[in-house]
Order: structure tokens, then sequence, then C-alpha cells
């Protein structure tokens, strides 16, 4: 599954190299100004924020610069480390209960971006469509309506269901592997 759809004119992160896209599994409104409860979506493989963090974190340097830090939901992500290095620079990993359950905020010096956190137990065909929904410029929608939002019928999507019926590779029309 390639769940980053970025390119150069319309996202940030498109320096992101393509084998980090499924990786990363991240989408982002564009930069101009954007409205809405969050200015993207990302789908971590795990709740274990310190381990997921570097690679997000590495996608989001080009919009935002070096990282300094993250606050995430403390009831969400469990406990982790207080603080993590990437590239040589330390990046503040900051859990507050009062942090929305479904989000976490990135920040740098210059700009914050709060995304949306699909769970990682959420099926393919849902959690593209709450990606596509977070990523979309003109959405406005709340946090729990993105979440809700309804997967889209396409031939991917029945590729992935039987993906996961019979365990088979699913490989999308631009040779991405799913």
């Amino acid at each position: 599954m390639t769940s980053v759809r970025i390119t150069p004119a319309s996202r940030s992160v498109a320096r992101v190299p393509p084998d980090d896209h499924e990786r990363l599994r991240l989408d982002l409104k564009p930069e101009a100004p954007t409205t809405g409860a969050v200015d993207g979506g990302w789908w971590p493989r795990t709740r274990d924020l310190a381990a997921e963090a570097p690679a997000l974190l590495a996608g989001l340097t080009a919009r935002l610069g070096t990282v300094e830090g993250v606050s995430y939901n403390l009831d969400d992500w469990g406990a982790t480390r207080r603080e993590i290095t990437i590239d040589g620079a330390r990046v503040r990993l900051a859990g507050y209960r009062s942090q929305h359950r479904d989000t976490i905020d990135v920040y740098s010096r210059r700009q914050l971006v709060t995304l949306l956190v699909v769970a990682p137990e959420a099926t393919a065909p849902h959690a593209r469509a709450a990606l596509r929904a977070a990523a979309d410029r003109a959405n406005t929608d709340s946090v729990e309506a993105l979440l809700l939002a309804p997967p889209a019928r396409s031939a991917d999507d029945a590729a992935d269901q039987r993906s996961e019926i019979d365990g088979a590779a699913v490989h999308s029309p631009e040779g991405a592997r799913s």
C-alpha cells in the first residue's frame, strides 16, 4: 500500500525517499493556509511512540525544519522516554492527558503541525480514508468525524481485502508494494 500521496507541487514532504512512503503512512494538507482540526494524518504501525517517531519526524523535517518536540495523549501512547535524539538533535516527547486522544502535535521553532492519529489496528481501507480526509485542504471535520470517514471503494481496496484474506502481496498500479 502506498499511503503517502505526495507530489512536489502540492505537498511539502516531497523529499521523503519513495521507499519511506509506505513506512511513514502519512498524508499532509498543503502548507498554504489550512482549515480544520488537523494538518494531516498519520497511521503508525504500533503504539510505541519512541520507536515510531524517528521516521515520522524525518518525514516532517522538510516542512517544519528541525523538530523540537512532540506532544501526545498519555493514555493513547503509554509510557515512553521523555526525549529522543534524531540526527544529533534532542526532541522532547511530552505526554498530556489534556491532549486530544487521537492527535499528536509536532513542533519546531517556526511551526506546529497537528496530526490525526489513526489507530495502528485500523483496517487499511478505513485508515486510508481517514488519512485522505485529514489531508484534504477544505476538510473542516472534527477529529472524531475524520476517524469515522467511510472508506472509498476502489480496485486497490478490493485487492487489499483479498490480501487480508489470503495473505498475498498486493501491488498498486504504480508498482508500489502494498
